[in-house]
């Protein structure tokens, strides 16, 4: 078992700390870590493998870890020895995960969704004590996810779990923790569990906020009663204004004080202020979950041009004697068309090749990549802080309203992929596109995020290109669907159909 003892940790130069006074434990078995982009999954990933150090406290457990990052820019440590290896649990996982000889020739060409494979079939090779994987399922196809997750679930170790894909969540975790900065809370169950108890947590605390509420201001509307009563007595307890010879009356005051009558009320409202102290420290002490505004519209509008692109039939090279047959390729300005198939059958590939021969004005195009690496996304960053005052603003609300922190995107020193994603998407909200492409546009975003992506995109006019393998995204979004199917007579020969939505 892994144990985080009040664990803080902050990168240098931040203005707070990113996660504070931690509490959790780790068991045998898998662990979902869960929360917004930008909130500290993967730094807490990586404290929990000793990739980082706290900045304050203890975490007890293994040093025989391996961490399995989101980017698979290069190939990881071991790779060629993994596939030369002749142990007969090298073989079992080559051929459980479906990886060939052929790729240790040819890293730069395979998908990120094979290179994913990949990475974490060499990671369970190592036999790690504990494994953290980070958003194991972007990329992969359906076929490739049931593969890897039947992989995973061999794993007898302690798993640690990164992934906004709910039913990897259900499926294979005992307990999540739930990273809401700077808190972290952990709760049985896999994500809907987790979920569900939490939505529990924040309402009976809401209420509770809400009665205690009530209560202080009836304790303020009895504090006044009894400063009121308090005054009229002061004024009956005092000799000012009387007639010197009304022996009488000042007698009675004197007696009122003896017997301390007259203090009665003082003491009354002595009491109440601390009851109302009391209840103010009760309310400062609940921190109730802050609601954010979520929801972005895409100011899109539909190309006055015949057509956004025409293609002639042609080849595209995918390397290794592998290539793309296409047909006629053409579409009109309000298309909605999804490019789906198999990892490796070529769907980036002709992205790129349909990129580059658009009709369109580049700053009338929005694009998403697949991947962006870690390079270009400081740069990306390093331009948006350079952003006029005004143009800034409406790019971070764009940012706010897919669920992240703004300021800590503009101070962060490494975005994360999700929080990249957000940030080109904001960028070019602002143009009033004629064509949005995206690949694989829910990779790497959390579920908030892409629920608000689904809702802007079903509004907007303009023509959408999308490469996905998340079905429920495409059935929302898309009329036509181009498929790429490997050829049939093994020649390394890949082909695109043409289907209606419908299919």
């Amino acid at each position: 078992m892994i144990q985080l003892n009040n664990v803080t940790f902050g990168y240098e130069g931040s203005a707070r700390p990113l996660l504070e006074g931690i509490y959790a434990s780790l068991p045998q078995g898998w662990t979902g870590i869960v929360g917004a982009n930008g909130t500290g999954k993967s730094t807490l990933m990586k404290l929990i493998t000793g990739l980082l150090s706290p900045t304050d406290g203890v975490i007890n457990g293994s040093d025989q870890a391996i961490y399995c990052p989101q980017r698979t820019d290069d190939p990881p440590p071991g790779f060629r020895e993994f596939f030369e290896d002749p142990d007969g649990f090298a073989y079992e996982l080559l051929g459980r995960l479906g990886l060939e000889f052929e790729w240790l020739d040819r890293w730069n060409t395979l998908s990120h969704g094979e290179r994913k494979r990949v990475q974490i079939a060499l990671a369970l090779w190592q036999r790690p004590s504990v494994l953290a994987v980070d958003e194991p399922t972007n990329h992969l196809d359906v076929d490739a996810k049931r593969i890897l997750v039947e992989a995973l679930r061999m794993y007898r170790g302690i798993g640690v779990l990164v992934s906004h894909d709910r039913e990897l969540l259900d499926e294979l975790c005992g307990q999540c923790l739930f990273v809401e900065p700077p808190q972290v809370i952990t709760r049985s169950g896999g994500y809907t569990q987790g979920v569900e108890q939490g939505d529990r947590e924040a309402t009976h605390q809401r209420k509770e906020y809400e009665r205690d509420k009530a209560d202080q201001q009836k304790l303020k509307r009895e504090l006044q009663r009894r400063q009121e009563e308090a005054s009229r007595s002061d004024k009956r307890s005092s000799k000012r204004g009387l007639d010197k010879k009304d022996f009488d009356t000042k007698g009675k005051i004197d007696r009122a004080r003896v017997s301390g009558k007259d203090g009665v009320a003082g003491r009354l409202v002595k009491q109440m202020e601390g009851r109302l102290a009391q209840s103010q420290q009760r309310l400062e002490g609940v921190h109730l979950k802050k609601r954010t505004q979520l929801g972005i519209w895409m100011p899109g509008e539909i190309s006055r041009r015949n057509t956004l692109f025409e293609l002639p039939s042609g080849t595209l090279s995918l390397g290794k004697g592998r290539s793309l047959e296409y047909l006629d390729l053409a579409m009109s300005p309000d298309d909605r068309i999804a490019v789906v198939g198999a990892n490796g059958t070529g769907k980036s590939t002709l992205i790129f090749h349909i990129i580059k021969h658009l009709n369109l004005e580049p700053e009338r195009v929005i694009y998403l990549p697949q991947e962006v690496d870690l390079e270009s996304s400081r740069d990306i960053l390093k331009k948006a802080r350079q952003l006029p005052k005004d143009e800034l603003g409406r790019m971070m609300d764009v940012v706010s309203r897919l669920g992240s922190w703004p300021q800590r995107l503009l101070d962060s020193d490494a975005p994360s992929p999700g929080e990249i994603r957000k940030l080109l998407l904001a960028i070019g909200i602002a143009r009033g596109p004629h064509l949005i492409v995206m690949d694989e546009p829910t990779n790497h975003l959390d579920l908030p995020a892409i629920e608000c992506l689904e809702e802007a995109l079903d509004d907007c006019p303009c023509g959408l290109l999308l490469v996905s393998h998340d079905q429920h995204f495409l059935n929302k979004l898309v009329r036509r669907y181009w498929r790429l199917t490997p050829s049939a007579d093994d020649t390394h020969r890949n082909h695109l159909s043409f289907h209606t939505a419908s299919s």
